[in-house]
């Protein structure tokens, strides 16, 4: 606040005779204080786009000639009369107190001293400064070189334009992460960066990150851009196999799952040493087969590539014949009832499931000891009629050698060779 006095040349006179009387100083002063004027001009800091008051207090006014000129020197108001055509000026109020104008849009190009002058028998004058202050818009964020797994991103937070200049931050999980700063006036205002460097992999793609920019003017509150990493990497691929086992006349239908940064457009399905069935059908990136046989077992395969890489995944297609079903019945005896026996072929190949009907495990076991029993008798009559068979042999042999003995004793005895015959058994 600057305040000026403006005062008539009758206060150096009754200064000067108050130097013979001590009494006559006080009162010739207070008389010439109190006719004295005062202008005090108040300093005003706005808003760009704002509207600004530009105020002229006056103490003791006379009525002498009050102009107010913009930091040009160029008069705006004589006396409260308009004298520049600038229709943002605008007298508001004057009177022998105050004298006020209003700025309206205004601009830092408006931003300097504003004259409050009070013409008296001399010219003097007191300033009121404006000031304008520039907030940030929100910043931008800029990438110098695309971001490619495993290598680096640079990224770039730009306040273009701020008065005082803006402070920027970079933050990611909470975290702040620093970065170089630099600044670089232009006019009246200051343009702001911030620039960091992160390793990135396909991990951190969509990760996200946010430039703060804050400002006195913002009061507390702050303009954030928000930014997520834009990551590229080449293709994985995965082909989800159909469920369960595929017999001849059931569908196939397998589908590719690709990941990518850019994602492939194009997926190509081929079959290794062989072309695809002709019934075989593709959209996008799922491949379908209707009415299989065996003639379209393979392997497939799933193909995709970007920019930065090729990737491929295949299946084994393995399509077996519809079951078969065979019924067998075991022989029992006449304690046992006779139950069927089913066995079931599967698809894997030499793999047989017996399935049996509900059999009492009694009535098996049963079976089985009768026909254990039944074997050891047999053998036990073998051996028996065997040995029976033996031993009649040997008594017939020996029935024989006694004959001829008595036959030849008869002979020369003149005996009867039929009497005294004996069987021996052996």
């Amino acid at each position: 606040m600057a305040l000026l006095w403006k005062c008539p040349r009758q206060f150096s006179l009754s200064l000067s005779l108050s130097l013979s009387l001590s009494v006559s100083v006080s009162v010739s002063l207070s008389l010439s204080l109190a006719r004295c004027q005062a202008v005090q001009a108040e300093n005003v800091t706005v808003l760009e786009g704002g509207t600004a008051q530009i105020s002229c207090r006056l103490q003791n006014y006379d009525g002498s000639i009050v102009v107010i000129q913009n930091p040009r020197r160029q008069t705006l108001f004589f006396n409260g009369t308009r004298a520049l055509k600038d229709d943002r000026f605008q007298m508001v109020l004057f009177t022998p107190r105050l004298v006020r104008i209003t700025l309206t849009n205004v601009s830092v190009s408006d931003e300097g001293g504003y004259f409050c002058q009070l013409y008296t028998d001399d010219t003097h004058h007191q300033v009121a400064t404006l000031s304008v202050s520039v907030p940030p818009d929100t910043p931008t964020v800029e990438v110098k070189q695309e971001a490619v797994e495993g290598g680096e991103v640079e990224l770039t937070c730009l306040s273009p334009r701020s008065k005082p200049p803006a402070t920027l931050r970079w933050i990611r999980d909470r975290r702040e992460i620093p970065g170089v700063v630099s600044q670089q006036e232009n006019g009246k205002t200051v343009s702001v960066s911030s620039t960091i460097r992160l390793p990135v992999e396909r991990k951190d793609n969509g990760a996200a990150v946010s430039c703060e920019a804050s400002h006195p003017a913002l009061g507390g509150q702050k303009r954030v851009r928000h930014y997520r990493l834009d990551v590229y990497f080449a293709p994985t691929v995965r082909i989800i196999p159909p469920p369960g086992i595929l017999r001849e006349g059931d569908s196939l239908s397998l589908t590719c799952s690709i990941t990518g940064n850019p994602l492939p457009r194009d997926v190509q399905w081929t079959r290794i040493n062989d072309t695809l069935p002709e019934r075989a059908e593709i959209s996008g990136p799922t491949l379908q087969v209707a009415r299989l046989s065996q003639s379209h077992n393979g392997t497939y395969l799933c193909q995709a590539q970007n920019n930065y890489g090729r990737a491929a995944d295949h299946y084994t297609l393995l399509v077996y014949e519809n079951v078969s079903v065979t019924t067998m019945v075991l022989p029992t005896s006449h304690h046992a009832t006779s139950h069927p026996t089913t066995l079931l072929l599967t698809p894997n190949p030499g793999a047989v499931i017996e399935t049996h009907s509900a059999v009492p495990y009694a009535v098996i076991g049963g079976v089985l000891a009768l026909l254990v029993f039944t074997i050891i008798c047999v053998l036990i009559v073998t051996v028996w009629c065997s040995v029976r068979q033996k031993g009649s042999y040997l008594t017939h042999e020996a029935s024989g050698l006694d004959e001829h003995g008595e036959v030849q004793e008869a002979f020369l005895n003149g005996n009867d060779a039929s009497q005294g015959k004996k069987e021996y058994l052996l």
